[in-house]
């Protein structure tokens, strides 16, 4: 017994029910009823018409609810170790009390004030230096030290 489906409704057709229709390019259309064939002539677009079954699946009409349902999956976070600190240092750190946190954070920021003023002494030290020498020679410039063409002479 084969059961066919309505090209408008959706709907099966059982044998010995319904209607063929036969466009002119030989297309075979099959209709549950002259209503269905009605409405398709006059082209009417089944998707906006209530009953049909396009319409209630694009609608989700009469869907059971466990159907209806979509079991949704449930994104599970991995923690990983970054490159240079392991995954207890991290989580050491973020279990850490936000006071001795933020005493590290002072002591940090001292010790780099401190590097940074050494470094500008040394640099005053090295400039007092350099100009006490009065100098190794003439000036030269970047172009002929890396033997560019500006001071260079053919002989």
């Amino acid at each position: 017994m084969k059961v066919e489906t309505c090209a408008f409704s959706q709907r099966k057709i059982y044998p010995g029910k319904g209607k063929l229709y036969v466009r002119g390019d030989s297309k075979v259309f099959r209709f549950v009823s002259s209503k269905n064939e009605s409405l398709f002539l006059q082209r009417k677009n089944p998707r906006k018409i209530a009953w049909t079954i396009v319409y209630r699946r694009m609608h989700k009409k009469g869907i059971t609810e466990e159907i209806a349902k979509k079991r949704s999956r449930k994104t599970v976070k991995h923690q990983r170790g970054i490159v240079g600190a392991s995954l207890d240092s991290i989580a050491a750190r973020r279990n850490q009390k936000p006071e001795v946190r933020a005493a590290a954070q002072a002591q940090a920021l001292a010790k780099s004030k401190e590097d940074k003023k050494k470094r500008q002494e040394e640099r005053k030290l090295n400039k007092a230096k350099g100009a006490s020498a009065g100098g190794s020679g003439p000036k030269v410039s970047k172009q002929q030290m890396k033997g560019g063409a500006g001071g260079k002479v053919r002989v």
